[in-house]
């Protein structure tokens, strides 16, 4: 399902307003405390985070149907997200995009797709343990990995062990 001028338009004007909100929610963070993970690596187009994307909303959001509703109507109208399931251990809302072409693995509105889609796997970067796909492309990465690399490698271990907890810990 292709994406029509007016769908186009709309999702234009909520990135605008989504991204204009989300670099002050950032930066107001970047203020308070350093961010403890970055992103390495680059997409590598597994479509893996396409299959079923997921938004955590807040407990009023998941457990009231009032407000809930409206939420899953933009998601179905603008972004073409069908709701299929409620996980109440995470709060999160999972759907079924009809842009996804399950045979080709690519969105048929690539240019026009929704701020979940653009932003992941940044928005993961606020947990304390990000969780990636499985082939992803991107990884998570220790901000502070340099000091971390030098103060394991201060210590005298054998250079497998210093291998993998570098790995294990995020800092390559």
């Amino acid at each position: 399902m292709r994406d029509g001028p007016l769908r186009t338009l709309v999702k234009a004007i909520a990135r605008w307003v989504w991204a204009t909100e989300l670099k002050l929610r950032r930066a107001a963070h970047r203020l308070r405390e350093r961010p403890a993970w970055e992103l390495g690596g680059a997409c590598q187009g597994c479509a893996c985070c396409c299959e079923a994307p997921a938004i955590r909303v807040g407990p009023a959001m998941f457990y009231l149907p009032l407000l809930r509703r409206p939420f899953a109507w933009w998601q179905r109208v603008v972004n073409g997200f069908n709701l299929v399931e409620a996980d109440p251990e995470t709060l999160s809302l999972v759907f079924r995009c009809t842009h996804f072409d399950w045979k080709t693995r690519r969105c048929d509105s690539y240019h026009s797709r929704p701020a979940i889609c653009r932003d992941y796997p940044r928005t993961l970067l606020g947990q304390p343990w990000p969780e990636l796909f499985d082939g992803c492309g991107f990884r998570v990465l220790a901000t502070d990995r340099a000091r971390q690399i030098a103060i394991l490698e201060e210590q005298d271990l054998p250079p497998q062990t210093l291998a993998e907890l570098k790995d294990r810990m995020r800092l390559l």
